[in-house]
This record gives structure tokens, sequence and C-alpha cells, in this order.
């Protein structure tokens, strides 16, 4: 049976490929086929190992033991059924990443930026995954986290993108700490890293407190939690594409496993009230997220935001499995565990496609910037139905996989009556509400992403000389299309997949799918819900055939075209067309006054001038302003204070050596 120690050689190629990319960058377009392709044939590698695992015996632990790490420990890695769901993700990501790297890694400008941290930024996911013990896995994680930070940093003599990576940096640093902590608590007074040591022990309420609090700072600052989201929408733009959805679609994920092994597996069993904790973040992420995607008009930063609401909609159905869970409920447990996890591979499905999509239209265009394309369905056709499948699939519209994970995580809302605790039969169904909004709101926001982006007129030249892109960066789209549609017509096979996942850490499982008739999905028992992709899909597709067969054949034969009106006015141009901030005024007027403190400023000319009129749109980011520019404010001031120590001489320093050591001397005799 393939084991940990198969998968270990296969981080190694990454860290070998990685050391190869250093001396071949600078011969841009060898190298990037070169390296492209070695990653891309690792990760297919990898993912064929795990295939044979999971056809094997995905249940059964597999383990190896390093001489690294810590002394008399070593380093540990331990390959079961929740890090192969998860290393699924990571490699198929990464293979798709490097399929559309192969094309898109020629327009590249500075391909020796790029190239050698690209596979070290897979190894480093890889580990992460693969890890057993607190040492091996913060220093996973911090080799992940420096990897992808020298990825959005390849074009840093931009202003933007060097803000991006110091604010990734800080944050970064930040959720490294609080699980240095969090696993300090678990490891207790004998200090024992081992994962399989933090499974035996007992934790207090209050250190259950700790450790819950510090995994949401330090898997939530990674996975972009409300509030510690705010590097995210700087960072995703500015790396890559390709980058982009691996950070995205993929590490986002792996911040997911971080939190689900330490809640539900290391941790033992929940209290009730973590279900309440994680839901209320889950519920504000989500709607803030997706609030602030529908304000943007830069195309990558929409999407970053977007990512922000999908964590959410995880961390929703976590809660619900932990609130679940608590209450000896497992199959209504099982159900929420499995929502979360076949949202974290749907949101990697369709997420990287967006973000493929984005870098195509960069590439074809040289703009982000919504306001200046339009008009691309004529141009860009293969392009903008593969972006429109991922924007049906992100808004949750059967039949794709969107809907299904969000479905499931409603049916999981609707078994909150049977919670005893009031605190959780009411946070529940107000967090459905949310989840609703949402939802709703995610639709609108992909309407305006498709719509503005593809449809209407060019609104610049550089629209007018769009081309289609490469082969290899539409085979990779077109893949992750075909798997959004068929995730969604046939997700039985997903949630039996998931079984062997939810089996260990709740102890409970989905019914059998497989089983059903006319592959339905059963979420508790046939006469509560059910669902059937498959049919859904053969009504709309026989619904749409017809339609368009009884309009040809039945309408006018002549073809017409005439200009669009335009609301009155003679001529027509594109700046009269809707814009990304026009389509989201209505929505911007009924939240923006609480959310952003947005206000709108109208200057009219006066009687007879022929001047325009403008309209000034003010928004704040409240979450920036007040958390963390204070605190930016405080470190800044103390900085400027403290500045004049380095010019002190060494008489002085040595003085000051003195007087801490005297400082510990005096806390070590008076500790207790």
């Amino acid at each position: 049976m393939p084991g940990a120690a198969v998968l270990l050689w296969s981080v190694a190629a990454l860290l070998g490929t990685a050391v190869l990319a250093v001396s071949e960058s600078r011969r841009a377009g060898p190298a990037t086929r070169l390296i492209y392709s070695l990653t891309l044939g690792i990760s297919a590698a990898v993912l064929l190992v795990l295939a044979s695992r999971i056809a094997d015996d995905p249940v059964t632990p597999s383990t190896a033991v390093l001489p690294l790490g810590l002394p008399w420990i070593g380093a540990h890695f331990r390959l079961d059924a929740l890090s192969t769901f998860f290393l699924v993700i990571v490699n198929f990501g990464g293979a798709m990443a490097s399929l559309y790297g192969l094309g898109y890694g020629r327009h590249e400008s500075v391909p020796h930026r790029v190239l050698p941290f690209f596979p070290a930024f897979l190894a480093g996911m890889n580990l992460v995954v693969l890890a057993d013990d607190a040492f091996t896995f913060l220093l996973s994680w911090e080799f992940m986290s420096l990897a992808s930070w020298a990825l959005v940093m390849a074009h840093h003599r931009d202003q933007d993108n060097a803000r991006a990576g110091y604010i990734y940096l800080v944050m970064a640093s930040f959720g490294t700490l609080a699980l240095l902590l969090a696993f300090g608590l678990l490891a207790g007074p004998d200090g024992n890293y081992t994962f399989e040591a933090m499974r035996t022990a007992s934790s207090t309420p209050l250190v259950t407190a700790f450790v819950l609090a510090l995994m949401l700072l330090g898997a939530g600052s990674k996975a972009g939690l409300v509030p510690l989201h705010v590097w995210l929408p700087l960072a995703h733009p500015a790396a890559p594409s390709h980058v982009s959805a691996l950070m995205s679609g993929v590490m986002t994920k792996v911040a997911v496993y971080g939190f689900i092994r330490v809640i539900f597996d290391l941790l033992g069993e929940p209290p009730w009230w973590s279900g309440v904790v994680v839901l209320f973040f889950g519920g504000l992420t989500a709607v803030l997220g997706i609030l602030y995607a529908l304000m943007e008009k830069d195309l990558k930063r929409l999407l970053a935001y977007s990512t922000i609401e999908n964590v959410g909609v995880i961390f929703v159905s976590l809660g619900l499995a932990l609130a679940f869970k608590a209450n000896a409920m497992p199959s209504a447990a099982a159900l929420a565990l499995t929502a979360a996890l076949f949202h974290v591979l749907n949101h990697s499905f369709f997420k990287s496609l967006l973000f493929f999509g984005a870098g195509a239209v960069l590439t074809a265009t040289g703009e982000r910037d919504m306001e200046k394309l339009g008009g691309l369905i004529s141009r860009m056709p293969l392009t903008s139905f593969a972006f429109l499948v991922g924007c049906v699939a992100i808004s949750a519209l059967p039949p794709f996989n969107g809907f299904v994970s969000e479905w499931l995580a409603f049916q999981a809302i609707l078994q909150s009556p049977d919670l005893p605790q009031w605190g959780l039969k009411v946070m529940v169904p107000a967090v459905g509400g949310l989840l609703a909004l949402s939802a709703a709101l995610a639709s609108a926001c992909f309407v305006k992403a498709f719509g503005i982006t593809f449809l209407g007129r060019p609104r610049s030249a550089a629209v007018e000389l769009a081309h289609e892109v490469d082969r290899y960066s539409l085979a990779a789209m077109f893949i992750l299309a075909a798997l959004c549609l068929l995730a969604g017509i046939l997700p039985g096979l997903v949630i039996d997949g998931l079984s062997s996942v939810t089996l260990p850490l709740i102890g409970s499982r989905m019914p059998v799918q497989m089983a059903q008739p006319w592959l339905s999905i059963v979420p508790i028992a046939a006469s509560r819900s059910s669902y059937n992709g498959l049919l859904v899909f053969l009504f709309i597709a026989f619904s749409a055939s017809a339609a368009a067969y009884v309009i040809h054949r039945f309408a006018s034969h002549a073809l017409r075209r005439g200009p669009a009106w335009g609301c009155g006015f003679p001529d027509v141009v594109p700046t009269s067309q809707y814009t990304a901030v026009s389509f989201a005024q209505p929505i911007r007027r009924v939240f923006g006054t609480f959310v952003f403190r947005a206000r709108e400023t109208v200057e009219m000319v006066a009687p007879g001038e022929t001047g325009p009129a403008r309209l000034h749109v003010e928004m704040h980011d409240v979450i920036w302003e007040r958390l963390y520019q204070p605190i930016a404010r405080a470190v800044d001031f103390a900085t400027d204070r403290l500045n004049h120590l380095q010019f002190l001489t060494i008489r002085r320093y040595l003085t000051l050596v003195f007087l801490f050591l005297i400082v510990l001397l005096l806390v070590l005799a008076l500790w207790p």
C-alpha cells in the first residue's frame, strides 16, 4: 500500500526542481517549459499514488519518521484519510496550475523570480498536510508561507505589490505565532510535540478555549476569516495568475486542513459553545467577503474577496459539525462536515478556473480593471465560456458543483431544531439567513463579473486587439469546467468518497449515496429531502434545446441588427454602458452606510453651462481603519521612540544586557 514515505520522495523531487529552476530560470523559454513540465509530472504522479491508496485502503494510516527536526523526536509524517483528501486537492491544483503555467509562463516578465519558488510552494503545502508533529508542521507552514510570499513579491518594483508582500508577511508571522502557542498548549507540561501524544492527552475547558481561539487566529488568518482577511485581497492579485489560483484555491484549504486537524482530531470532544464561535465568524466572513467583492472593479481583487466568502461558507459548516458532534448527533455532524469538505473541493475547482480566466483576460488585454474591459465574448469565446461555467458554479446554481455543497450545508442547518442549547437554536437559523444572503449576493457579484468583463462593447483600445489564449491555458480551464459539471451531476461519488474522512473524525457518515435510485443524493433520509443533479442537468439541457429549436423554427428568419437603446441619447458610445461601479450602486446604497461608511456626493453644473455633472463615491474599509491602522500607528510611534537605541555606545549596550539579565533572574527566582 502506498504510504507516507513514497510521498516524501515526491516532496524531495519538488525541492530538487526548485534547485534546478535557480540555475535554469535565466533561460526564460526553455526553463518555463522544463520546470512546469516537471511540476506537472510530479503532481500527476502523486495523484496516481493517492488514487491507488484510495482504491486499496484509505482508512488505515501510514507513517514515516525521518531523523530530522527536534532531538530525540525526529520528523514525523502521517498519511490518513484526512491528509489523503487534502493532498488530492493540493496536487490536483498544482497539476492544473502547472499545465496553465506552460502557456501563461511564456508571458512572465521575470521568470527567474517565479520558477524557483513555484515548486517550493507546492512542496511546502504537501509537507504541511503530511506533518505528524508540531515542529514539522510549523516548519512546513513557515516554508509554505515564505515560498508564497516570494511569489507575491515577484513584481516587487510595483509599490502596491511590495505593500501586499509586507502585509502578507506580517499576517503570516502572526498566524504562525498563534499556531505555535496552540501546539504548546496541546503538548502540555510534558512537552510531547507528536500528534499521537496530543490525541491521547486530555485538555481542560480552559485549554480547549485557548486552543480554539489560537487556531481561529492562526489557521483563520491564513484562510481569510474576517477580520484577519486584510492580506488576502492584496496578495492574491499581486501574484501571477496561476499562483493566485494556488493561493486562493489550494493554500487557503491547507489552512482549513490545519483547523480540522487540530480541532476535530487532536483536541478531543468539543464543547457545544465552540460551534457558536465558529458559526459566528463563518457567517460574518461569508457576508462581508461577498459585499467587498461586489464593490470591486478589479477582477482579481473581486475573486480574492470572493474567496473570503467561500471560506466563510466552509467555516459555517465546520461550526455546525462541532455543534452536532458536541451534542451526540453523529448523522447531522457527518452531514455538516461532508458539506464543508465538499465545498473545499468545489472551491478549489471553480476558484482556480476563475483565476485562470482572469489571467487569460490579463494576458490578452493587459487589464484587470473591469471598467476598461467588455465585449470579450466575441474575441475570446472559449475563455468566456469557461469563465461563465465558473461564475455559475460559484454562484451555487444547479446543476454545477457549488449548488450541491451549499445545499448540503442548508440541509445541516435544518437539523438545528434538535439541538438542546438555546444559544445554538438562535445562532444556527441566524447564520442560515446570512448564508442565504451571501448566496444571493454571490449570484449578483458574478453576473457583474461576467457581464461587465465579457458582454457589451469594448471600453478600451486594448480590448479591440484581444485574442484567444494558448491551448495549455484553455486545456486547464476546460478540465476544471468539466469537473465543476461532473461533481454537480454525480455528487454521490464525492460524498461516498468523503465517508472515509468523516468516519474517523465524527464516528459516522452520510448514507451510502450510490445505492440510491436514479443517482439521487439523500442527506439524512429519502422521506425528508433529496436532490438529483443528473435529472436537473438533463431537464435544463432538454428545455434549453427545445426553446432554441422553437425560436429558430418559428420565429422570424430575418437577422436584424440595430444599435442598443441608449437611454434616449443619440450617440451610442461604450461609456454609456453599465460599469462595475454603477452595477453595484443599489447594493452599496443598501449595505454601504453600515459596512463601508459610503457617501455619495453629486456636483451639478450651473444652469446654462455645458460641463458634466459628477458623482463622487467615498468608501472606507472599516476593519482596516478601526483595527489595523491604530496598531500600525502604535508600532510606528514605538519604533520612532526606540530608534535611538541603535546609536548607543558599547558600554550602554553592556549595561542594558546586564539589567535584562538581572530582571530575568528575578523572574525565575520569584516564579512559583
